[in-house]
């Protein structure tokens, strides 16, 4: 089949969606499939090539769900989307978030004038019916049923991502959540050289934002040292990765009360990743709500490191029992402190918990995630053979195979005179 993969945001900053995107692709191609990632991209890097990747408008920053993410803001593009639609003649149209920008709403009304399917995969989720991202939906759902009717399939990442949209639009939904790169993360690894010196490591790793709770976790800090900081017992160490708008006040904190061994690295970056689960005794994700899923969580599982991390419902489809990992109330600074005195007292449990948690995680491996999506393309494949045919669409299908069959370079002088392109050429973005 040849797939458009289609995100609303900006393609030049990592996110759980472009990562989400970024490994589907790599596994459909595997499996012999054509893939093409459209997206909006800003900055230097919206001009770097990259194999299969249409970069399209640009993106600006918005408050979404406690955090900030880029979201495209196109200008109009209506004939230039409708033309690369009718060139690469897509079997399957997969939006990611579909409704978050005006990129992935056109696309999706364009390619349902085309018979194209389209498939939907719906990624955020939040706990609080009076949060932003609700009363958005709540606002703006009238309209954006008619565009809910266009979906031939959707999918959701967990029950609680499925929970969040199902309160405006009424269909059943497919639960395919999230994958994990399970070779990127099973291998032993040392511990990196400033973090072996017998001290034992909690490490949070995530944005520095007010949803990921990291607040609770300084909270706790004290608590923890008091408890398991006695003669015999080896010191706590904290390792607090990565950045975002709250670093300086935490620093500030960690400052104030002159704690030692709580460590700020800064960002670390997704093949960097795996070291830091390595050197971690125990990973600790403090989140206060707003998670659809938590990737993280399954990463340092795959690392064979035990978690403890805020009972929330996203988070609860990941950690099903204390086996597997330990769950806390969220905000609740003493109960995540004790959780964490519990595994660091014993050994035996930690390895258990550990070793519990990395085969939970092979249930998330991009091999057999990307083995339901493909069931849901099929699906919506059958699905969209139902819909009512529409009389001005013939020529779309009819001059597709054709246009998919000139060579490229035609194609790029053809339209280089008229492309109004925000951010590629027609071409430049699409490597073969």
């Amino acid at each position: 089949m040849k797939i458009a993969l289609v995100s609303p945001y900006d393609w030049s900053y990592p996110g759980g969606v472009r990562s989400h995107i970024e490994h589907l692709a790599a596994e459909l191609r595997a499996r012999g499939h054509q893939v093409r990632i459209l997206t909006p991209a800003s900055g230097a890097a919206s001009h770097d090539v990259e194999y299969g990747v249409y970069k399209l408008g640009w993106a600006a920053p918005v408050r979404i769900n406690g955090s900030v993410a880029r979201v495209a803001v196109s200008p109009t593009m209506k004939h230039d989307l409708r033309r690369l639609l009718e060139r690469e003649a897509f079997d399957i149209v997969h939006l990611h978030e579909p409704f978050v920008s005006t990129l992935t709403l056109a696309i999706l009304r364009l390619a349902h004038e085309m018979q194209t399917p389209c498939i939907a995969t719906f990624h955020a989720s939040s706990n609080r019916r009076t949060s932003p991202t609700v009363m958005a939906y709540a606002m703006a759902s009238p309209f954006l049923r008619s565009h809910f009717a266009r979906l031939d399939m959707c999918i959701a990442v967990s029950e609680t991502a499925r929970t969040h949209v199902a309160r405006f639009f009424d269909t059943d939904f497919a639960i395919i959540p999230n994958g994990i790169d399970l070779a990127h993360y099973v291998t032993q690894l040392p511990r990196l050289p400033q973090f072996d010196d017998g001290k034992r490591n909690v490490l949070f790793l995530g944005r520095m934002e007010p949803r990921k709770g990291l607040r609770y976790l300084l909270k706790a800090i004290p608590l923890v040292r008091d408890q398991c900081g006695g003669p015999g017992m080896p010191p706590v160490r904290f390792i607090l990765a990565g950045e975002g708008p709250e670093r300086a006040y935490y620093q500030k904190i960690v400052a104030k009360h002159g704690w030692d061994d709580v460590i700020f690295t800064g960002y670390v970056s997704d093949a960097e990743k795996p070291s830091y689960f390595a050197s971690a005794d125990i990973y600790c994700a403090p989140s206060t709500g707003n998670e659809s899923q938590g990737i993280v969580l399954l990463e340092g599982m795959a690392s064979g490191v035990p978690v403890v991390a805020s009972d929330i419902p996203g988070y609860r489809s990941v950690i099903t029992g204390p086996e597997v990992g330990f769950l806390t109330p969220p905000r609740n600074a003493e109960r995540l402190a004790w959780s964490i005195c519990h595994l660091l007292r014993d050994d035996t449990l930690r390895a258990r918990v550990g070793r519990a948690g990395q085969a939970r995680a092979t249930d998330y491996s991009w091999e057999r995630i990307t083995g339901m999506i493909e069931q849901a393309y099929l699906e919506g494949r059958l699905r969209a053979l139902h819909r009512p045919q529409r009389r001005h669409l013939w020529s779309l299908r009819t001059t597709a195979p054709l246009l998919s069959s000139l060579d490229p370079s035609a194609l790029q002088s053809a339209h280089s005179a008229t492309s109004v392109w925000a951010i590629s050429p027609f071409d430049e973005n699409v490597v073969e």
